[in-house]
Protein backbone atom coordinates (compact mmCIF):
# COMPACT_ATOMS: atom_id res chain seq x y z
CA UNK A 1 0.00 0.00 0.00
CA UNK A 2 1.23 3.36 -0.98
CA UNK A 3 -0.50 6.40 0.85
CA UNK A 4 -0.03 10.63 0.41
CA UNK A 5 -0.66 12.42 2.83
CA UNK A 6 -0.47 16.26 4.07
CA UNK A 7 -0.26 18.23 7.50
CA UNK A 8 -2.68 18.60 10.03
CA UNK A 9 -5.28 21.77 9.67
CA UNK A 10 -5.50 21.37 6.07
CA UNK A 11 -5.05 23.95 3.78
CA UNK A 12 -6.15 23.73 0.07
CA UNK A 13 -2.32 23.38 -1.38
CA UNK A 14 -2.22 20.25 1.12
CA UNK A 15 -5.20 18.61 0.07
CA UNK A 16 -4.67 19.65 -3.99
CA UNK A 17 -1.30 18.17 -3.63
CA UNK A 18 -2.68 14.92 -2.10
CA UNK A 19 -5.21 14.25 -4.68
CA UNK A 20 -2.62 15.11 -7.59
CA UNK A 21 0.27 12.69 -6.03
CA UNK A 22 -2.97 10.02 -6.59
CA UNK A 23 -2.65 10.71 -10.40
CA UNK A 24 1.33 10.65 -10.57
CA UNK A 25 1.33 7.89 -8.20
CA UNK A 26 -1.24 5.22 -9.88
CA UNK A 27 -2.49 3.05 -6.74
CA UNK A 28 -1.85 5.75 -4.20
CA UNK A 29 -4.52 6.46 -1.38
CA UNK A 30 -5.11 9.80 -0.27
CA UNK A 31 -4.91 10.44 2.97
CA UNK A 32 -6.47 13.40 4.74
CA UNK A 33 -5.57 14.87 8.54
CA UNK A 34 -8.96 14.79 10.89
CA UNK A 35 -8.15 18.12 11.16
CA UNK A 36 -8.64 20.90 8.30
CA UNK A 37 -9.36 24.59 7.34
CA UNK A 38 -12.98 25.56 7.31
CA UNK A 39 -13.11 26.21 3.90
CA UNK A 40 -11.29 22.94 2.76
CA UNK A 41 -14.48 21.30 5.02
CA UNK A 42 -16.72 22.87 3.11
CA UNK A 43 -15.35 21.55 0.06
CA UNK A 44 -14.78 18.03 1.37
CA UNK A 45 -18.30 18.16 2.82
CA UNK A 46 -19.79 18.30 -1.15
CA UNK A 47 -16.33 16.76 -3.00
CA UNK A 48 -15.97 13.74 -0.49
CA UNK A 49 -17.24 11.31 -2.46
CA UNK A 50 -15.64 12.49 -6.31
CA UNK A 51 -11.98 11.52 -4.89
CA UNK A 52 -10.71 8.47 -2.98
CA UNK A 53 -9.68 10.11 0.57
CA UNK A 54 -9.58 8.29 3.68
CA UNK A 55 -8.77 9.30 7.22
CA UNK A 56 -5.24 8.26 8.80
CA UNK A 57 -7.33 6.08 10.90
CA UNK A 58 -8.33 3.82 8.27
CA UNK A 59 -5.15 3.31 7.52
CA UNK A 60 -3.31 0.11 8.52
CA UNK A 61 0.27 1.02 8.45
CA UNK A 62 1.98 -1.88 8.18
CA UNK A 63 0.76 -2.56 5.30
CA UNK A 64 2.37 0.83 3.52
CA UNK A 65 5.10 0.29 1.74
CA UNK A 66 5.65 3.99 0.16
CA UNK A 67 4.73 7.16 1.96
CA UNK A 68 4.41 10.71 -0.20
CA UNK A 69 4.64 13.48 2.36
CA UNK A 70 3.14 16.67 0.71
CA UNK A 71 3.53 20.57 1.69
CA UNK A 72 5.38 20.03 4.86
CA UNK A 73 8.90 18.78 6.13
CA UNK A 74 8.38 17.64 9.67
CA UNK A 75 7.12 14.55 10.97
CA UNK A 76 5.43 16.71 13.76
CA UNK A 77 2.98 18.09 11.36
CA UNK A 78 1.50 14.58 9.85
CA UNK A 79 -1.51 12.82 11.30
CA UNK A 80 -0.85 9.44 12.99
CA UNK A 81 1.65 8.03 10.72
CA UNK A 82 4.41 8.38 12.55
CA UNK A 83 4.93 5.16 13.34
CA UNK A 84 5.79 4.42 9.25
CA UNK A 85 9.27 7.05 11.01
CA UNK A 86 12.63 5.35 10.58
CA UNK A 87 11.23 2.18 8.88
CA UNK A 88 13.44 0.49 6.41
CA UNK A 89 10.79 -1.23 4.34
CA UNK A 90 9.00 2.11 3.68
CA UNK A 91 10.15 4.55 1.12
CA UNK A 92 9.23 7.85 1.72
CA UNK A 93 8.99 10.82 -1.46
CA UNK A 94 8.69 14.19 0.09
CA UNK A 95 7.20 17.54 -1.90
CA UNK A 96 7.50 20.60 -0.74
CA UNK A 97 8.10 24.34 -1.34
CA UNK A 98 8.89 25.20 2.37
CA UNK A 99 12.99 25.67 2.18
CA UNK A 100 13.35 25.93 6.33
CA UNK A 101 15.00 22.69 7.61
CA UNK A 102 12.71 19.71 8.10
CA UNK A 103 13.56 16.12 10.21
CA UNK A 104 11.65 14.34 7.22
CA UNK A 105 14.81 12.22 5.56
CA UNK A 106 12.86 11.29 2.10
CA UNK A 107 14.16 8.68 -0.08
CA UNK A 108 13.91 11.15 -3.09
CA UNK A 109 12.31 14.63 -2.92
CA UNK A 110 11.32 17.55 -4.84
CA UNK A 111 11.58 20.77 -2.74
CA UNK A 112 11.80 23.98 -4.70
CA UNK A 113 11.49 27.62 -3.46
CA UNK A 114 8.10 28.39 -5.19
CA UNK A 115 4.74 29.70 -4.53
CA UNK A 116 2.83 26.79 -3.63
CA UNK A 117 3.21 23.02 -3.65
CA UNK A 118 0.57 21.86 -6.28
CA UNK A 119 2.56 23.58 -9.06
CA UNK A 120 5.17 20.94 -8.54
CA UNK A 121 2.88 18.18 -9.25
CA UNK A 122 1.09 20.28 -11.86
CA UNK A 123 5.04 20.59 -13.14
CA UNK A 124 4.96 17.04 -13.55
CA UNK A 125 1.71 16.60 -14.47
CA UNK A 126 1.96 18.72 -17.43
CA UNK A 127 5.74 17.04 -18.75
CA UNK A 128 3.71 13.17 -18.44
CA UNK A 129 1.27 14.77 -20.19
CA UNK A 130 -1.95 13.20 -18.14
CA UNK A 131 -5.16 14.41 -18.39
CA UNK A 132 -6.83 16.24 -15.81
CA UNK A 133 -10.68 16.33 -15.45
CA UNK A 134 -12.32 20.27 -14.43
CA UNK A 135 -13.21 18.93 -11.27
CA UNK A 136 -9.52 18.62 -10.29
CA UNK A 137 -8.02 21.03 -12.30
CA UNK A 138 -10.27 23.76 -10.28
CA UNK A 139 -8.93 21.76 -6.68
CA UNK A 140 -5.40 22.14 -7.80
CA UNK A 141 -5.83 25.55 -8.92
CA UNK A 142 -7.78 26.38 -5.74
CA UNK A 143 -4.63 25.68 -4.01
CA UNK A 144 -2.46 27.30 -6.22
CA UNK A 145 -4.33 30.22 -5.53
CA UNK A 146 -4.54 29.89 -1.78
CA UNK A 147 -1.33 29.78 -1.08
CA UNK A 148 -0.62 32.67 -3.29
CA UNK A 149 -2.54 35.26 -2.40
CA UNK A 150 -4.12 34.67 -6.19
CA UNK A 151 -0.76 35.09 -7.40
CA UNK A 152 0.33 38.44 -5.64
CA UNK A 153 2.00 37.24 -2.85
CA UNK A 154 6.15 38.21 -3.37
CA UNK A 155 6.60 33.91 -3.04
CA UNK A 156 4.52 33.45 -6.94
CA UNK A 157 7.02 32.60 -9.48
CA UNK A 158 6.60 32.89 -13.14
CA UNK A 159 6.06 28.60 -13.13
CA UNK A 160 2.93 29.33 -10.51
CA UNK A 161 1.45 31.52 -13.13
CA UNK A 162 2.59 29.08 -16.04
CA UNK A 163 0.30 26.25 -13.63
CA UNK A 164 -2.43 28.64 -13.29
CA UNK A 165 -2.50 29.22 -17.14
CA UNK A 166 -2.40 25.52 -17.94
CA UNK A 167 -4.77 24.60 -15.32
CA UNK A 168 -7.62 26.83 -16.52
CA UNK A 169 -7.02 25.25 -20.03
CA UNK A 170 -7.97 22.35 -18.74
CA UNK A 171 -11.10 23.74 -17.49
CA UNK A 172 -10.65 25.02 -14.00
CA UNK A 173 -13.61 27.07 -13.07
CA UNK A 174 -13.00 30.19 -11.70
CA UNK A 175 -15.93 30.91 -10.00
CA UNK A 176 -15.95 27.89 -7.95
CA UNK A 177 -12.46 28.73 -7.01
CA UNK A 178 -13.95 32.04 -5.58
CA UNK A 179 -16.08 30.81 -3.81
CA UNK A 180 -13.70 28.68 -1.71
CA UNK A 181 -11.25 31.32 -0.68
CA UNK A 182 -11.12 33.87 0.94
CA UNK A 183 -11.07 37.51 -0.01
CA UNK A 184 -8.56 40.45 2.19
CA UNK A 185 -9.28 43.86 2.12
CA UNK A 186 -7.31 46.97 3.27
CA UNK A 187 -8.08 49.79 5.22
CA UNK A 188 -9.11 52.24 2.92
CA UNK A 189 -12.54 50.24 1.84
CA UNK A 190 -13.71 50.27 5.27
CA UNK A 191 -15.55 53.51 5.40
CA UNK A 192 -17.38 52.02 2.48
CA UNK A 193 -18.05 48.42 3.63
CA UNK A 194 -19.66 50.11 6.60
CA UNK A 195 -22.32 51.82 4.77
CA UNK A 196 -22.71 49.02 2.59
CA UNK A 197 -23.33 46.47 5.83
CA UNK A 198 -25.44 49.26 7.09
CA UNK A 199 -27.98 50.03 4.14
CA UNK A 200 -27.68 47.01 1.76
CA UNK A 201 -31.35 45.14 1.21
CA UNK A 202 -30.75 41.03 1.46
CA UNK A 203 -33.17 39.62 -0.60
CA UNK A 204 -34.05 35.91 -1.30
CA UNK A 205 -34.98 35.12 -4.90
CA UNK A 206 -35.94 31.29 -5.93
CA UNK A 207 -33.52 30.27 -2.86
CA UNK A 208 -30.59 32.21 -3.96
CA UNK A 209 -29.44 35.09 -0.96
CA UNK A 210 -28.51 38.46 -3.16
CA UNK A 211 -27.23 41.52 -1.43
CA UNK A 212 -28.61 45.41 -3.47
CA UNK A 213 -26.82 48.42 -1.97
CA UNK A 214 -26.91 52.24 -2.69
CA UNK A 215 -23.77 53.29 -1.70
CA UNK A 216 -22.80 57.31 -1.95
CA UNK A 217 -19.12 57.53 -2.00
CA UNK A 218 -17.10 61.71 -2.07
CA UNK A 219 -13.27 59.79 -3.37
CA UNK A 220 -11.93 56.80 -5.26
CA UNK A 221 -10.84 53.89 -3.98
CA UNK A 222 -10.85 50.58 -5.01
CA UNK A 223 -14.51 49.57 -4.53
CA UNK A 224 -14.60 46.28 -6.46
CA UNK A 225 -12.92 44.51 -3.53
CA UNK A 226 -15.62 45.73 -1.21
CA UNK A 227 -18.61 44.54 -3.11
CA UNK A 228 -16.57 41.15 -2.51
CA UNK A 229 -16.05 41.06 0.72
CA UNK A 230 -19.22 42.10 1.68
CA UNK A 231 -20.87 39.20 -0.49
CA UNK A 232 -18.82 36.92 1.94
CA UNK A 233 -19.68 38.44 5.29
CA UNK A 234 -23.15 38.54 4.62
CA UNK A 235 -23.13 34.66 2.74
CA UNK A 236 -24.60 36.00 0.07
CA UNK A 237 -24.65 34.06 -3.69
CA UNK A 238 -24.44 37.66 -5.88
CA UNK A 239 -24.37 41.09 -4.50
CA UNK A 240 -24.93 44.12 -6.74
CA UNK A 241 -23.96 47.78 -5.39
CA UNK A 242 -24.41 51.09 -7.04
CA UNK A 243 -22.57 53.75 -5.90
CA UNK A 244 -23.33 57.37 -6.52
CA UNK A 245 -20.25 59.92 -7.10
CA UNK A 246 -20.73 62.83 -5.10
CA UNK A 247 -20.10 65.41 -7.84
CA UNK A 248 -23.02 63.37 -10.23
CA UNK A 249 -23.45 60.18 -11.82
CA UNK A 250 -22.85 56.68 -10.57
CA UNK A 251 -21.72 53.25 -11.33
CA UNK A 252 -23.11 49.45 -10.65
CA UNK A 253 -20.20 46.58 -9.84
CA UNK A 254 -21.81 43.37 -9.35
CA UNK A 255 -20.41 40.03 -7.96
CA UNK A 256 -21.71 36.59 -8.49
CA UNK A 257 -20.57 33.05 -7.25
CA UNK A 258 -23.69 31.16 -8.23
CA UNK A 259 -24.08 29.72 -12.21
CA UNK A 260 -28.04 30.89 -12.05
CA UNK A 261 -27.06 34.84 -11.43
CA UNK A 262 -24.72 36.06 -14.67
CA UNK A 263 -23.73 39.49 -13.50
CA UNK A 264 -22.42 39.96 -17.39
CA UNK A 265 -25.90 39.87 -18.77
CA UNK A 266 -27.66 41.49 -15.77
CA UNK A 267 -25.64 44.64 -16.49
CA UNK A 268 -25.53 44.62 -20.01
CA UNK A 269 -28.76 45.73 -19.40
CA UNK A 270 -27.13 49.00 -18.21
CA UNK A 271 -25.24 49.40 -21.02
CA UNK A 272 -22.43 47.71 -19.03
CA UNK A 273 -20.52 43.61 -19.07
CA UNK A 274 -17.71 41.90 -17.60
CA UNK A 275 -18.01 37.70 -16.87
CA UNK A 276 -20.40 35.55 -15.67
CA UNK A 277 -19.07 36.15 -11.79
CA UNK A 278 -18.14 39.83 -12.34
CA UNK A 279 -18.73 42.95 -13.96
CA UNK A 280 -19.80 46.63 -13.91
CA UNK A 281 -22.12 49.59 -15.43
CA UNK A 282 -21.95 53.00 -15.77
CA UNK A 283 -24.94 54.55 -15.79
CA UNK A 284 -25.55 57.76 -18.24
CA UNK A 285 -29.02 58.56 -18.15
CA UNK A 286 -29.14 60.99 -14.91
CA UNK A 287 -33.05 60.95 -15.47
CA UNK A 288 -32.97 57.31 -13.81
CA UNK A 289 -32.65 57.32 -10.30
CA UNK A 290 -30.69 54.66 -8.13
CA UNK A 291 -33.65 53.48 -6.39
CA UNK A 292 -35.22 53.05 -9.85
CA UNK A 293 -32.02 51.08 -10.74
CA UNK A 294 -32.04 48.77 -7.65
CA UNK A 295 -36.02 47.85 -8.59
CA UNK A 296 -34.64 46.95 -12.16
CA UNK A 297 -32.09 44.74 -11.04
CA UNK A 298 -34.58 43.19 -8.68
CA UNK A 299 -37.20 42.74 -11.60
CA UNK A 300 -34.37 41.24 -13.93
CA UNK A 301 -32.90 38.92 -11.08
CA UNK A 302 -36.64 37.15 -10.80
CA UNK A 303 -36.55 37.01 -14.59
CA UNK A 304 -33.41 35.29 -15.14
CA UNK A 305 -34.35 32.62 -12.15
CA UNK A 306 -37.36 31.77 -14.42
CA UNK A 307 -34.84 30.19 -17.12
CA UNK A 308 -32.29 28.12 -14.30
CA UNK A 309 -31.11 24.98 -13.69
CA UNK A 310 -34.61 22.89 -12.12
CA UNK A 311 -34.23 19.40 -9.96
CA UNK A 312 -36.10 17.60 -11.93
CA UNK A 313 -33.33 18.55 -14.98
CA UNK A 314 -30.16 16.87 -12.74
CA UNK A 315 -32.09 14.11 -10.92
CA UNK A 316 -31.78 10.55 -11.30
CA UNK A 317 -34.37 7.99 -11.85
CA UNK A 318 -35.72 5.60 -11.52
CA UNK A 319 -35.02 5.55 -8.13
CA UNK A 320 -33.86 2.18 -6.57
CA UNK A 321 -36.39 1.05 -3.18
CA UNK A 322 -37.02 -1.50 -0.50
CA UNK A 323 -39.87 -2.04 1.84
CA UNK A 324 -39.14 -1.49 5.57
CA UNK A 325 -39.01 -5.64 6.10
CA UNK A 326 -36.28 -6.11 3.70
CA UNK A 327 -33.21 -7.23 5.21
CA UNK A 328 -29.65 -5.88 5.60
CA UNK A 329 -28.17 -8.55 3.91
CA UNK A 330 -30.78 -7.69 0.77
CA UNK A 331 -29.78 -4.62 0.78
CA UNK A 332 -26.19 -4.63 0.87
CA UNK A 333 -26.46 -6.59 -2.04
CA UNK A 334 -28.64 -4.37 -3.88
CA UNK A 335 -26.12 -1.85 -3.58
CA UNK A 336 -23.14 -4.06 -4.27
CA UNK A 337 -25.36 -5.42 -7.68
CA UNK A 338 -25.96 -1.66 -8.41
CA UNK A 339 -22.90 0.11 -7.58
CA UNK A 340 -25.17 2.92 -5.33
CA UNK A 341 -24.63 4.22 -2.33
CA UNK A 342 -27.54 4.01 -0.85
CA UNK A 343 -31.21 2.95 -0.98
CA UNK A 344 -34.47 4.33 -0.09
CA UNK A 345 -37.47 2.83 2.39
CA UNK A 346 -40.90 3.02 1.11
CA UNK A 347 -44.05 1.32 2.05
CA UNK A 348 -47.05 2.26 0.07
CA UNK A 349 -45.29 4.41 -2.21
CA UNK A 350 -44.62 6.74 0.83
CA UNK A 351 -40.82 7.83 1.80
CA UNK A 352 -39.91 6.16 5.43
CA UNK A 353 -36.75 6.55 5.44
CA UNK A 354 -32.96 5.69 4.04
CA UNK A 355 -30.17 4.35 4.25
CA UNK A 356 -26.51 4.61 3.25
CA UNK A 357 -23.25 3.21 2.69
CA UNK A 358 -22.22 4.52 5.97
CA UNK A 359 -24.83 2.27 7.66
CA UNK A 360 -23.48 -0.63 6.69
CA UNK A 361 -20.57 -0.17 8.00
CA UNK A 362 -21.84 0.48 11.50
CA UNK A 363 -23.21 -3.16 11.94
CA UNK A 364 -20.62 -5.16 13.74
CA UNK A 365 -22.46 -8.38 14.27
CA UNK A 366 -23.47 -11.19 11.83
CA UNK A 367 -27.06 -11.02 13.46
CA UNK A 368 -27.69 -7.78 12.57
CA UNK A 369 -27.32 -8.52 8.67
CA UNK A 370 -30.49 -10.43 9.42
CA UNK A 371 -32.58 -7.35 10.89
CA UNK A 372 -35.16 -5.66 8.77
CA UNK A 373 -33.94 -2.35 7.47
CA UNK A 374 -36.77 -0.32 9.31
CA UNK A 375 -33.88 -1.30 12.51
CA UNK A 376 -31.36 0.82 11.07
CA UNK A 377 -32.60 2.98 8.44
CA UNK A 378 -32.64 7.30 8.82
CA UNK A 379 -36.21 7.85 9.27
CA UNK A 380 -35.34 11.70 9.03
CA UNK A 381 -35.24 11.99 5.03
CA UNK A 382 -34.30 15.48 4.13
CA UNK A 383 -36.08 15.99 0.45
CA UNK A 384 -36.58 18.80 -2.02
CA UNK A 385 -39.19 19.65 -5.15
CA UNK A 386 -38.87 18.66 -8.49
CA UNK A 387 -38.87 22.64 -9.24
CA UNK A 388 -36.52 23.51 -7.31
CA UNK A 389 -33.56 25.24 -8.21
CA UNK A 390 -30.42 22.71 -8.82
CA UNK A 391 -27.99 25.21 -7.22
CA UNK A 392 -30.78 24.71 -3.74
CA UNK A 393 -29.91 21.18 -3.88
CA UNK A 394 -26.53 21.74 -3.70
CA UNK A 395 -26.43 24.12 -0.70
CA UNK A 396 -29.03 21.43 0.99
CA UNK A 397 -26.49 18.87 0.75
CA UNK A 398 -23.55 21.20 1.66
CA UNK A 399 -25.61 22.44 4.96
CA UNK A 400 -27.13 18.92 5.98
CA UNK A 401 -23.88 17.00 4.67
CA UNK A 402 -25.80 14.23 3.06
CA UNK A 403 -25.31 12.39 -0.19
CA UNK A 404 -28.45 11.14 -1.00
CA UNK A 405 -31.44 14.21 -1.80
CA UNK A 406 -34.76 12.43 -2.34
CA UNK A 407 -36.96 14.11 -4.51
CA UNK A 408 -40.33 14.55 -3.75
CA UNK A 409 -43.32 15.51 -5.52
CA UNK A 410 -46.40 15.11 -2.51
CA UNK A 411 -45.69 11.85 -0.86
CA UNK A 412 -44.56 10.13 -3.80
CA UNK A 413 -40.30 9.63 -4.52
CA UNK A 414 -40.11 10.25 -8.44
CA UNK A 415 -36.12 11.10 -8.23
CA UNK A 416 -32.75 11.48 -6.22
CA UNK A 417 -30.26 14.00 -6.36
CA UNK A 418 -26.66 12.23 -5.23
CA UNK A 419 -23.31 14.57 -5.02
CA UNK A 420 -22.75 12.93 -8.47
CA UNK A 421 -25.64 14.31 -10.09
CA UNK A 422 -24.32 17.57 -8.35
CA UNK A 423 -20.54 17.35 -9.18
CA UNK A 424 -22.00 17.07 -12.88
CA UNK A 425 -24.23 19.85 -12.40
CA UNK A 426 -21.67 22.28 -10.70
CA UNK A 427 -19.01 21.59 -13.16
CA UNK A 428 -21.14 21.83 -16.65
CA UNK A 429 -21.60 18.02 -17.34
CA UNK A 430 -25.12 17.30 -17.53
CA UNK A 431 -26.22 15.39 -20.25
CA UNK A 432 -28.05 17.74 -23.34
Amino acid sequence: MQIATTHRNTDFDGLASIVAATLLYPGTVAVCPKNVNPNVHRFLSLHKTSFDIILASEVDPEAVNRLIVVDTNQWRRLDRVDCLRGRDNVEVLLWDHHMGLGDIQPTWQCVEKIGATITLLVREIRERQLALTPLQATLYLIGLYEDTGQLTFSSTTPEDARAAAFLLEQGADLTIAVDFLNMAYGEMQKKVLFRLMRDAEQHDIKGKKVGIGVVHIDKHVELSMVVQLYGKIVNADAVFVIFVNEGGGYFIIGRSSTPEINVNNMLQRFGGGGHPGAGSATITDTKVTPAEVRQKIIAALHEMQRGAALVADMMSFPVTTVSPETTMKQVRHIMEEERIRGVLVEENECLRGIVVLWDLKKLRLNKQWNSPVKAFMNRQVTTIAPDALASEAAELMVQKNIGHLPVVQGEKVIGIVTRTDIINYLYGMLPT
